[in-house]
């Protein structure tokens, strides 16, 4: 029962710190809004977020993976919030942006559609594997690739980073909420009967976090100090939902 308790509870405070990272690119869309015109921005990053909720909803559903109504919960705002993003990018993207995200988009729903049909028809409900659901642990493993490879993203900008020695398009913000994201689902998934598929992706993003923490720090004194590091940017990368 204890166990039962604290787990909710860091479930909850996990819902709260992943919501605040679904709203982080609410900057970059004001932008958008503003300016009539979605520029330079990169579509992809949202797109995946919604494949990444998306599996993770289909995660924590009973019938796949039993008392992880939390882990539904906020991916099904994140999922919400995305699909918001996503209309207002297309509205002012031009044609051949919305080309490009229908595209990937139909391309989501497909795959999503076909691996949902896939464990469902091909594995039986209550057939296990290393004492779970074996529905839950292939369903986990998908979840498991889309996570790491989205918490492994902003990666990518640490390299222009130690280029540039400047943290321009490091949000620290998101930096902080991403680290604090990983060790709190973390320590979610260790409460209780460990769940190694939230642990692997979340411990890896927390450990990402820290890297990338340690090179803003590195790098935030030889930043000029005219530069704007509030993160809005057209290198902005928005960070996943981690559960």
């Amino acid at each position: 029962m204890v166990h039962t308790d604290a787990r909710f509870a860091v479930g909850v405070v996990g819902n709260v710190i992943s919501g605040g990272l679904f709203l982080s690119p609410i900057p970059t869309f004001i932008q958008i809004w503003r300016k009539k015109d979605v520029e330079a921005f990169d579509p992809r990053p949202y797109l995946t977020t919604v494949l990444n909720c998306l599996f993770w909803c289909y995660y924590g559903l009973p019938f796949v993976n039993p008392n992880s109504i939390l882990v539904v919960t906020i991916n099904g705002i994140g999922l919400f919030i995305e699909l918001i993003y996503l209309v207002i990018f297309f509205y002012y993207a031009a044609a051949k942006g919305r080309k490009r995200v229908a595209t990937y988009f139909i391309c989501e729903l497909i795959l999503f559609g076909a691996l949902v049909a896939a464990t469902m028809l091909a594995i039986p409900e209550h057939k296990m594997a290393m004492n779970r659901p074996l529905r839950a642990v292939v369903v986990g493993v998908i979840c498991d690739f889309f996570n790491v490879l989205m918490y492994g993203s902003p990666l990518f900008n640490v390299r222009d980073v130690i280029k540039t020695k400047s943290v321009k398009y490091m949000p620290f913000t998101l930096l902080v909420a991403n680290f604090l994201n990983g060790c709190c689902w973390t320590s979610y998934a260790l409460i209780g009967k460990v769940d190694y598929f939230i642990l692997i992706s979340n411990g890896l993003g927390a450990i990402f976090g820290a890297f990338q923490l340690i090179v803003y720090a590195r790098y935030y004194k030889t930043t000029p100090k005219d530069e704007d590091l509030s993160g809005k940017t057209t290198n902005e990368v928005q960070l996943c939902t981690n559960v």
